[in-house]
């Protein structure tokens, strides 16, 4: 998983900075032997109606040159070292690169125009403007992404994870190959994984430090620590002698939907999915039960944050008649907030049109018999505490658009498992805290098949994990297209 996060940003890194140097390309096309006035229009007339991008033969030498000069950019950038590690560069160390890189690149690539005879056509301005262009550009890039990493190291982990991939793993062992994968971490801050702490095989060195790190409990408190902090990941690094001893372990991570990491031994776990990969020389064996396509989840969040931004813009004359609707025809405030569970029992604040009177959470006791939904969570027909506007709200699903904020968060996706409240995740049984391994969604499988028609809690969870084990972009797209008829006609609504 870690190799893989480096991978992905990596290839995001390298794909903006020679986008950054085709159009710095233009940028040169557009400055050759000119004095730019540097406004769009001018941009625009340049563009339009330049004499020599009127002939073709002409625009096709310039064109032919593109290929070259990409080629030129990318292979100096990895040559100088912009994309070893994480890719994540200090800014002193970025523009030392990049200025290796402006410099030998101008040289070859003059050198490739020269050799080929070209200079008379090509403007030595196009050249220089280029360079100086991407220089700029991919400079300005690299400082924009340190800040946004220090900035993002200032702000709450549930935002470092949405954009980051922010890990916070538990580790297995205290050994020697404990300390040297400790070091490595701590080696390597821009991988952006944080130590929650040690487990040792006995309970005896409960408080002790190694390499300034807390060993927190034993192989029989593994249970509780997941059960009670944030872990995203568990990284066992235990001797051979251990292997009997950590089986009901892996089995309790693998129903808890957690990730484990092992370099030795293979076990044959129900349904998680093994492979093996390495941290610059170190092997790890990883177990998986939750979806690992980092590129489709990246698209996902991608989707997430664009279409929930256009909304959030086109929806503005829907939220106001809302409240309006909710300010007129009852007392109190028009948004109900709620502490939800989200990834791996990340909690947040969500955010729902209110549709019930304002002291509905102290009457749920007085009506806790009424509960239809076997399990921890309650639902009811006819509930007493809805108000007239909010069972219309209900109907059509209207109360759920302010969760659009919490999508573009980063809290929430648009398809994924509804969030629990805490009090429901603390009644869960083991195997249904892995439905926590995806982040919650404004709609899901049940959701799509008529809402409120399930009433067996157990329903529910299978329908949550079988969306997580054949998790698809397409099957979010099936899902989101079910789930427009099922809320324009109402159906299932409580």
């Amino acid at each position: 998983m870690i190799k893989e996060q480096r991978k992905l940003f990596i290839r995001v890194q390298r794909f903006a900075d020679l986008c950054l140097v085709t159009v710095s390309f233009f940028i040169g096309y557009l400055l050759r032997d000119k004095i730019i006035d540097f406004t769009a229009i001018s941009f625009l007339e340049r563009f339009l109606w330049d004499q020599d991008l009127r002939e073709i033969s002409y625009y096709a030498i310039y064109i032919g040159l593109l290929p070259i000069l990409i080629v030129i950019w990318g292979s100096l950038l990895s040559y100088f070292g912009m994309y070893k590690s994480s890719g994540i560069k200090k800014i002193p160390e970025a523009l030392l690169i990049i200025f290796k890189t402006t410099l030998v690149g101008f040289i070859i690539f003059g050198s490739y125009v020269f050799i080929l005879r070209m200079q008379e056509d090509i403007s030595r301005l196009f050249i220089g403007f280029t360079f100086l262009s991407a220089a700029l550009l991919i400079s300005l890039e690299k400082i924009a992404i340190a800040f946004i990493i220090k900035v993002l190291s200032e702000r709450d982990e549930s935002f470092r994870s949405a954009l980051f991939a922010f890990r916070r793993i538990l580790i297995v062992g205290t050994g020697s190959r404990a300390k040297k994968f400790i070091k490595l971490i701590e080696s390597n801050p821009d991988w952006s994984i944080k130590i929650v702490g040690l487990m040792d095989l006995e309970s005896g060195n409960k408080g002790e430090m190694v390499i300034g790190h807390e060993i927190i409990g034993s192989l029989d408190d593994i249970p509780e620590v997941i059960n009670t902090r944030i872990v995203d990941e568990i990284v066992f690094i235990v001797p051979r002698s251990w292997l009997n001893k950590i089986e009901d372990v892996l089995f309790y991570c693998e129903n808890a939907g957690l990730k484990v990491h092992i370099a030795v031994n293979l076990f044959d776990l129900k349904f998680s999915r093994a492979k093996q990969t390495d941290l610059q020389g170190f092997p790890l064996l990883v177990f998986e039960s939750t979806p690992e396509k980092l590129e489709h989840l990246f698209i996902k969040r991608l989707i997430d944050f664009i279409a929930s931004g256009m909304a959030l813009v086109m929806l503005v004359p829907v939220f106001t008649v809302v409240a309006l609707i909710i300010k007129i025809t009852s007392r109190g405030p028009v948004l109900f907030t709620q502490l939800r569970c989200g990834l791996y029992g990340r909690q947040f604040i969500l955010y729902k049109f209110r549709t019930m009177v304002t002291d509905a959470e102290s009457k749920l006791k007085d009506i806790l018999k009424y509960n239809e939904m076997d399990g921890p969570v309650f639902k009811m027909t006819n509930d007493p505490r809805i108000t007239k506007a909010g069972k219309w709200l209900r109907k059509f699903s209207l109360d759920e658009l302010p969760q659009i904020w919490n999508v573009f968060k980063g809290d929430m996706s648009l398809v994924g498992p509804r969030p629990p409240l805490p009090s429901e995740v603390e009644n869960y049984d083991n195997w249904q805290r892995r439905r926590l391994s995806m982040r919650p969604g404004i709609t899901c499988l049940w959701q799509a098949g008529g809402r409120n028609k399930i009433t067996d809690f157990k329903e529910w969870m299978r329908l949550d994990l079988e969306y997580i084990d054949n998790w698809s972009i397409w099957l979010d797209f099936k899902i989101l297209f079910k789930t427009i008829p099922t809320v324009l006609f109402g159906i299932g609504a409580k």
